[in-house]
């Protein structure tokens, strides 16, 4: 079988799978009590069913499962049945970690020890970890030492696995971004030819794709901690996976491909810190609430993020495409400027850190006033 052929049917199976299984989780939710229930800091005014994130890992794994024995035999080497594997086994943990809080509300340390755990399975029980590092302005893939790689592979997979989570706050908005990065993953792994990767993406992917049928607004289920940490448990671990085996992956792709749920999780970090409030403390100062605090109504909320998250997507493919030339580490440099200039903007202007202040943009109101008086003198 034509291994386009295998991608387009793994897809194929995995929504479709999604799509029968997703109805069997919401009646399982309410059966178990792993609902969520309104209150003043959520968006949703009746009780929904969570756990959603189990038709997704569902439709995954037995898509998998059903496919494995039409691969072509040389398409996975042993390191690729590694990778798949890692994902399998960490994502089970992750999953099980999110039912469990989906139905009793686990503390945030419960949660974290069981990220830990799942990242440890990866890098000690399958080997995968950032070994080889390619820096703007250095030389080539660098190899780093064991001490720092572990560390360093545990520290991205529990930060983007919680990335994931933070930002699920409207129907459909954590799944459709991380199906968005998922897909550019593809991308970039179709351009690279990186067969396991555009494997595992286009299963995922469909598993996202059926979810969303459910999920959108207005949405009959939410995916709930099983489906967020498990989507960013999937993302770490697939994002990662361009410093081990591709050379034309820079340190910023990977970034970039997350960077909506990164950029959130950042100034959540700041806005806390300067409010003076435990980092972990939930609060209504994300991006999609102040959007809507701006009057964007739940749908356009989701769907402007989806477009910011798509713009991410298009830089790292951009990336991933030019760093091989002579040029890469300027345009590395110039992107990241430029993407942090608009950054911050954007957050001055809609007050997820702070309403009241706006540095930058006061800076710049200042600098064009003396600008205006020296032209009048």
């Amino acid at each position: 079988m034509a291994e386009g052929i295998l991608y387009g049917i793994g897809f194929a199976v995995s929504l479709c799978i999604a799509l029968v299984l997703t109805p069997f989780v919401i009646k399982l939710a309410f059966k178990i009590g792993a609902i969520d229930k309104p209150n003043h800091r959520k968006v949703h005014t009746r009780i929904m069913p969570r756990l959603g994130g189990l038709g997704i890992f569902g439709a995954f794994v037995i898509a998998y499962f059903v496919i494995k024995p039409f691969i072509p035999e040389g398409m996975l080497r042993h390191y690729d049945l590694n990778i798949i594997n890692a994902l399998l086994a960490g994502g089970s943990i992750i999953v099980v970690i999110g039912m469990l809080d989906d139905r009793f509300e686990l503390s945030a340390k419960i949660k974290l020890l069981g990220q830990i755990a799942a990242a440890c399975v990866v890098v000690f029980g399958f080997g995968v970890k950032i070994d080889l590092l390619n820096i703007p302005f250095g030389e080539s893939m660098q190899p780093i030492a064991a001490w720092i790689s572990i560390p360093l592979t545990i520290l991205w997979i529990v930060g983007v696995t919680n990335a994931i989570n933070l930002i699920d706050g409207l129907d459909g908005l954590a799944a459709g971004v991380s199906g968005i990065a998922i897909g550019t993953i593809l991308i970039m792994a179709a351009i690279m030819g990186f067969a396991p990767v555009i494997l595992l993406c286009a299963l995922l992917l469909g598993g996202v794709v059926g979810f969303l049928v459910y999920n959108f607004h207005p949405a009959k289920i939410f995916m709930g901690d099983t489906g967020s940490l498990f989507l960013g448990f999937a993302l770490a671990t697939l994002s990662m996976l361009g410093f081990k085996q591709v050379t034309v992956v820079s340190f910023v792709t990977p970034l970039l491909i997350i960077g909506v749920p990164l950029s959130d999780t950042f100034f959540a970090i700041v806005r806390r810190w300067v409010n003076k409030k435990p980092i972990f403390a939930p609060d209504k100062g994300h991006l999609h609430h102040c959007l809507r605090e701006l009057g964007f109504s739940h749908r356009r909320t989701v769907l402007i993020i989806y477009a910011i998250a798509s713009f991410f997507g298009l830089c790292a493919i951009i990336q991933s495409t030019i760093v091989q030339s002579v040029a890469a580490n300027w345009i590395t440099f110039v992107v990241i400027l430029i993407l942090v200039f608009v950054l911050q903007i954007g957050a001055e202007l809609i007050g997820i850190v702070d309403k009241s202040r706006r540095p930058l943009i006061n800076f710049i109101q200042r600098l064009f006033m003396r600008t205006e008086q020296s032209r009048t003198k």
